[in-house]
């Protein structure tokens, strides 16, 4: 898949902001930052459980 080019992005962003609207965008953002920032440190705390928390054998 290609990155898209600048008019794609234009268009995304103009549509975004008709939606949302130019106050609730900071929120959006913020929101989407927070859960990047907790998905990225789930993934990094399941993974060192799994690595100090070996499954037993049966």
């Amino acid at each position: 898949m290609n990155m898209p080019g600048p008019l794609e992005v234009v268009v995304i962003l103009t549509v975004v902001l008709l939606l949302f609207g130019a106050k609730r965008l900071p929120e959006i953002g913020r929101a989407l930052g927070e859960g990047i920032r907790e998905f990225k440190k789930s993934l990094k705390d399941g993974s060192s459980d799994q690595n100090q928390n070996p499954p037993k054998a049966s």
